[in-house]
């Protein structure tokens, strides 16, 4: 089964449910970009409650930029923030610290592409899962592909997952916040460790 995917930085719970499923997963990179999606915002889950993390990008065509060709800016210091934020939302999760140090260095590293970036993360996901698919990138834009599965628009979407039951698990802020479902993978990784892939499989999608 082949899954046909939009590019996605530190990726939902859902979007990785989907992805360890497959057989392939297949990453598209010549649509026309979509600002305010997964494809540079997540979520996690901080003191305050939800937390969105955006990396700031830019277009170099315009609205007519493909996703391939998305640049990230460097005109702030957005890796720093975004490392900060993780570390203290998660630095009091059981499984922090064993984690940790494959996820910063994503922070202490130059990308140049969105796609780049989002990709490296991809990969190290999919090796803390212990999960083995393929992974490949489209090579031309179709609208209705020949997939058997297309969730670009599904998960690309800004609140995705809307009809995805997510059974609970303990989230450092629980207590003040209650349990927030959908957020980054990180969260699951972060707070079920070797259990995260046993939590993906035990989700069930409607899209």
């Amino acid at each position: 089964m082949l899954v046909l995917l939009p590019t996605a930085y530190l990726p939902s719970v859902n979007y990785m449910a989907e992805a360890i499923k497959a057989d392939e997963i297949v990453i598209e990179a010549f649509e026309t970009y979509t600002k305010q999606t997964c494809r540079n915002h997540c979520t996690i889950f901080g003191p305050n409650g939800k937390q969105k993390l955006t990396i700031p990008v830019i277009k170099v065509n315009g609205n007519h930029t493909l996703t391939k060709d998305v640049l990230i800016s460097a005109h702030q210091p957005w890796q720093k923030i975004h490392w900060r934020s993780i570390e203290t939302a998660y630095n009091n999760s059981p499984f922090f610290l064993y984690y940790q140090d494959q996820i910063a260095h994503l922070y202490h590293k130059k990308f140049r592409h969105l796609l780049d970036m989002n990709t490296e993360i991809l990969f190290i996901i999919l090796k803390i899962l212990n999960a083995s698919q393929p992974v490949r990138f489209t090579q031309i834009f179709e609208k209705h592909p020949d997939y058997e599965i297309d969730l670009r628009t599904i998960l690309g979407v800004k609140l995705s997952g809307k009809q995805t039951k997510y059974p609970g698990y303990t989230q450092v802020f629980e207590t003040s916040h209650g349990f927030i479902p959908g957020l980054s993978i990180l969260d699951v990784i972060f707070n079920l460790g070797p259990e995260a892939s046993l939590y993906l499989a035990s989700i069930h999608t409607n899209p």
